[in-house]
């Protein structure tokens, strides 16, 4: 980890320091992510767990994949399932990932690259690891995040977006101790690629021992800090954060992070996904893969679904659907 990366970080863009005005963000609370499985079998920590909702939205839940290193035969992904209401976010930091969808759309996303989803009306997907590396086996890590969309949005056409790492806006710190990849929204000025119905950052940072950020953010977004790997500490009174953690920031215009001056070996350095938002701050019906504003539109919803308005499996070598054996 990670797998974009640049060998001399004062070779870019730097973001500014806050102004003396700004006004740091405090922080709320720190929540510790609880593990589990998903989709066939592969390990997760929902980073999420336990935080209220006022203070996530417009994220709805956020998964981290990994890190996990298969044994030949191990690797696993999803079933077919359905989705509606909302976007979908899949962040690959090692490994490799398949995704197909009913509409015959889909891809392959790679360490570095992000797939963005947008549900919207509905459809089916299935997300798996290639052939080749259920054969061999082989490192995979990751982040998937939902990102709720507004109630004129949720019947919204699907639609993708296929982000190749050497896309993302690559920056650092003044001191270059950090190197920070925009892959949504803006920072600072600096514009990621990813393109979203709700406004959003997203920015995966990678803090230097000892070194210490202070970046500039909008003050009507929420902001949320999660661990991918390392320790260090958060808010100007230095709150300890380490892997699995997530961060929930109050009021202000500015937020810092400092990494630890000692990490362990198998993690170099301190690995933060940054997250903001603009609240959408409307009544929500949230059930396993829909994501609707009322619970009459959640009954809908599962009403497409079981009769086939979702889409239907596609036909796999040769086979119709509820064919095999």
């Amino acid at each position: 980890m990670p797998a974009i990366t640049v060998e001399n970080p004062l070779s870019l863009p730097r973001v500014a320091a806050p102004a003396d005005a700004s006004t740091a963000r405090p922080v709320l609370a720190v929540a510790t992510a609880p593990t589990g499985f998903e989709g066939e079998g592969f390990p997760v920590r929902r980073a999420f767990a336990g935080i209220n909702h006022r203070y996530l939205d417009p994220f709805i839940m956020m998964d981290q994949m990994g890190e996990v290193e298969y044994a030949a035969g191990e690797p696993k992904g999803t079933p077919w399932h359905p989705h509606r209401g909302f976007e979908t976010v899949t962040y690959l930091i090692d490994g490799t990932f398949v995704h197909q969808d009913s509409e015959g759309g889909g891809g392959v996303i790679h360490g570095g690259d992000t797939q963005w989803m947008t549900a919207g009306s509905g459809l089916l997907h299935i997300e798996a690891p290639p052939e080749e590396m259920v054969m061999s086996g082989g490192l995979f890590h990751g982040l998937q995040l939902w990102v709720n969309l507004p109630a004129r949005q949720k019947m919204t056409n699907p639609r993708y977006q296929d982000i190749h790492g050497g896309e993302v806006k690559l920056l650092t710190s003044p001191d270059g101790g950090a190197l920070l990849r925009v892959i949504a929204g803006e920072l600072d000025g600096h514009q990621g690629p990813g393109i979203t119905h709700t406004p959003i950052t997203m920015v995966h940072a990678t803090v230097s021992p000892g070194a210490e950020i202070s970046l500039p953010w909008r003050s009507d977004w929420n902001a949320l800090a999660y661990v991918l790997a390392g320790r260090g500490t958060v808010g100007t009174d230095r709150r300890p954060l380490h892997l699995g953690q997530t961060a929930v920031f109050g009021d202000g215009d500015s937020l810092t992070l400092r990494a630890d001056e000692t990490q362990d070996a198998h993690t170099p350095s301190l690995e933060v996904v940054l997250l903001g938002g603009r609240p959408i701050r409307e009544p929500m019906a949230h059930y396993g893969p829909f994501v609707m504003n009322t619970r009459e539109e959640l009954q809908q919803a599962f009403d497409d679904f079981q009769k086939g308005r979702l889409g239907r499996i596609p036909a796999v070598h040769g086979m119709t659907e509820g064919g095999g054996s």
